[in-house]
């Protein structure tokens, strides 16, 4: 039984929904509704609602937000809901959820969004708040900016291991930027840059953690994306449907590990990966759709929260050798012209990352690509398209693989 993608919806990531004075009512209101009418689904043949958010609580003080589509739309009142939290891979996990629903033949049609509001509060805490992702009270206790401090000692252990030219994490960076200019919803879109802004000019680009700058970090964003998912049989019993554009998930991993990043780095210390589980969780995804390797896909929405972790999702995706994803950046094979195009949209770091809304909106984008919507950063004849999305220091991993219906 196929998993189909009918379509969805995501906002406008460069709105401060804060500052507009709108909540998460609003956000939620507003990306179900145009979820709906962009695929053109009643209401009432929505089997179940999944919802993918990280740290609700903490921005907003709003918890239970399984029941926030009820609430905003009366036309859901009813339908079973409930959260999913996973930090940066929420998004993911509330797919996965409606898929095993729709497998399972409990419902037919499962209305799945990631919601996120990070901009309620002062940057730093902002970053403090993110790092209950991490394991709070034993690791990165001594700074506010737990994630940029974790993917610095990544960038180090990658140095230690294969040798690492941070000019490299500086391209990732201006790549993603340079690509979310073509994205009318990406949170960059618009902002101001100069040719220093991507190399180690202090002032243009200011240290963070260890080598990471400021442009090699994604921005704290408000933001939702929203899609569709159904059943082969809901298909078969809405003729017209089936017609329309229509993409099917042929394949899916999940992997999780424990929460402390130097307790993964000890575990992999004779691997050839940094990050085992994540290889396999891509494996997994690609075995599942039936395809030999990574290659067998036009494009790939990878988890780019810092430059650093594109780096590593580089080689273990299977682009290149572990250790050697500097050889995928300076031969243009990532790049929106590539041979295997990596965040077309701008990524994270171009796009924005609300996180729980992030792993619904890579799916989103890759069922755009494979059928022919994505605009200005289309990659052209797209059929075949991939995810990964990664929760903490990788702790957990989740990879989709999206073809188009003919």
């Amino acid at each position: 039984m196929s998993v189909h993608i009918l379509g969805g919806s995501q906002t406008d990531f460069a709105l401060n929904w804060h500052r507009a004075g709108l909540d998460t009512d609003a956000l939620v209101r507003t990306v179900v509704q145009d979820a709906l009418a962009a695929t053109g689904i009643d209401p009432a043949d929505i089997g179940v609602i999944h919802v993918g958010n990280a740290f609700g609580q903490l921005f907003t003080g709003q918890g239970h937000l399984g029941a926030m589509p009820a609430t905003v739309l009366p036309a859901l009142w009813g339908i079973p809901a409930s959260r999913h939290e996973a930090a940066c891979a929420s998004g993911s996990m509330a797919a996965l959820a409606a898929m095993s629903d729709l497998e399972s033949g409990r419902y037919d049609c499962a209305l799945v969004l990631g919601v996120e509001l990070e901009k309620t509060v002062p940057g730093g805490k902002a970053a403090a708040y993110m790092g209950a992702a991490a394991w709070a009270g034993h690791e990165a206790q001594d700074t506010d900016l737990v994630w940029p401090t974790m993917f610095a000692a990544l960038a180090d252990e990658y140095d230690r291991r294969y040798g690492l030219d941070a000019a490299h994490l500086r391209a990732i960076s201006e790549l993603n930027i340079g690509n979310a200019r073509l994205n009318p919803l990406a949170q960059t879109r618009e902002w101001t840059y100069t040719p220093d802004s991507f190399t180690d000019d202090d002032t243009a680009n200011p240290p963070v953690v260890g080598r990471l700058r400021r442009q090699d970090c994604s921005q704290m964003t408000d933001g939702a994306a929203a899609v569709v998912l159904v059943s082969d049989r809901y298909l078969n019993r809405h003729s017209a449907i089936r017609e329309s554009r229509v993409a099917a998930i042929t394949g899916w991993g999940h992997r999780t590990v424990g929460l402390p990043l130097e307790r993964k780095l000890t575990a992999s210390a004779e691997d050839p990966y940094v990050f085992p589980h994540v290889r396999a969780t891509v494996r997994d995804a690609l075995a599942r759709a039936g395809l030999a390797d990574i290659h067998d896909v036009d494009g790939v929405e990878v988890h780019d929260c810092f430059s650093m972790s594109e780096y590593m999702a580089i080689d273990h995706l299977g682009l290149t050798a572990p250790g050697e994803s500097w050889k995928a950046i300076e031969s243009g094979e990532i790049a929106r012209t590539g041979t295997l195009p990596v965040n077309p949209g701008g990524g994270l770091i171009g796009i924005g990352h609300p996180v729980g809304a992030t792993g619904v909106r890579m799916l989103l984008d890759a069922y755009k690509q494979v059928t022919d919507q994505a605009g200005d950063f289309q990659i052209p004849d797209a059929r075949r398209y991939a995810t990964l999305n990664i929760g903490g220091s990788t702790t957990t991993a989740a990879s989709f693989v999206v073809e188009s219906v003919e």
